[in-house]
């Protein structure tokens, strides 16, 4: 049996769902449609999502378009919502935009100091603690994406200009609803609670951390959840994959780069693809601070059915992770079996 067909074999229940909404929206809406305002079944696709937000507790933000037929789903998806680590996927998106450029190299060689040590995800900072460590901007790349490496972050962020020139970039691209503002450290920084600014060494930075209050760190939580920094709307997150996708945001060969570092994402196995048929290509980018719990990226779908561009964002949830996983994925699957089984009207 061929991949596809394997593939088509897996779907769920809800897949008759959706096939009996394409019979009954092609009898009331014949021409194609792009959102859920003009295409019944869109809406009630939307209607769905809402109905599996309420697994994750807290506020959810779905976007996500079917890049062939330009379809599109929404939840509010003009919303800010902090970004966590999926702020990676812009940030590398200036890098190869330089490298694009001839401004860097992606064997340019960095060395890392002591100060460049940032707490949270990754490796570095536990197994390259002392001097004399130097990484290429493509192994910087690779520990970013694929390992949400903080360190590594914080380095090619400098490397591309600081966190305004990420910001630039989207402008660039047309993207409007997202923004680059803080380092990785500071970004914790801020959610802790911890006034003292930086820089810090790694030891300092857990000792400031440690000293902070429980009632301190609530309210910080609660203000950074407010904070527009390094947000982005569900919506401006699919504009980018979208302009990745189309090569509209880099060159073909750096395109291609940073979707097979996407496809291979270690981190966020219950997320967007928690759910989906075993062996679903995936290109992604998972986020997780606090509340907030996130997975963006861009399906394949089987048998040729197209690819999908798709944000789920959950912030200021109390709900466990792996609760707020699992309607990321059950998102992630109701967008699946739907774009599969619903193919666009003809016009």
């Amino acid at each position: 049996m061929s991949k596809g067909l394997r593939s088509l074999a897996t779907f769920s229940w809800r897949a008759a769902v959706w096939v009996t909404i394409s019979v009954l929206a092609w009898a009331i809406a014949p021409a194609q449609s792009r959102t859920a305002a003009a295409d019944p079944a869109l809406a009630r696709l939307e209607r769905e999502i809402a109905r599996l937000a309420e697994i994750a507790g807290g506020i959810v933000g779905v976007a996500a378009l079917h890049l062939e037929s330009g379809r599109r789903v929404s939840l509010n998806g003009g919303e800010r919502f902090p970004m966590a680590s999926t702020y990676k996927v812009p940030i590398a998106v200036q890098i190869l935009t330089k490298v694009d450029r001839g401004e860097l190299t992606l064997d340019h060689m960095v060395a890392l100091e002591p100060t460049d040590l940032s707490p949270g995800s990754g490796t570095l900072s536990d197994l390259f603690n002392k001097p004399g460590v130097a990484l290429s901007v493509r192994n910087l790349l690779e520990l970013m994406l694929l390992i949400s490496d903080n360190t590594a972050t914080d380095v090619l962020l400098r490397l591309a200009g600081g966190a305004e020139a990420v910001t630039a970039r989207m402008r660039e691209l047309g993207i409007e609803g997202l923004r680059v503002d803080r380092p990785t450290k500071r970004v914790i920084a801020d959610w802790i609670g911890i006034a003292e600014p930086a820089p810090w060494s790694l030891e300092r930075f857990r000792e400031l951390a440690r000293a902070v209050a429980p009632q301190d760190r609530q309210a910080a939580a609660r203000r950074f959840d407010a904070d527009p920094r390094d947000t982005a709307t569900p919506e401006a997150m699919v504009a980018l994959l979208e302009q990745i996708y189309r090569g509209r945001a880099l060159k073909r060969e750096t395109t291609e780069l940073l979707l097979d570092i996407m496809r291979r994402c270690r981190t966020g196995e219950a997320r967007l693809k928690g759910m989906l048929p075993p062996g679903t290509e995936v290109a992604h980018k998972t986020g997780t601070i606090g509340g907030t719990t996130n997975d963006v990226g861009i399906l394949v779908l089987p048998a040729d059915a197209g690819h999908v561009a798709i944000a789920v964002f959950v912030k200021s949830s109390e709900k466990d992770i792996p609760t707020r996983e699992r309607a990321i994925a059950e998102i992630a699957r109701a967008i699946h079996d739907f774009f599969l089984f619903h193919p666009a009207p003809a016009q």
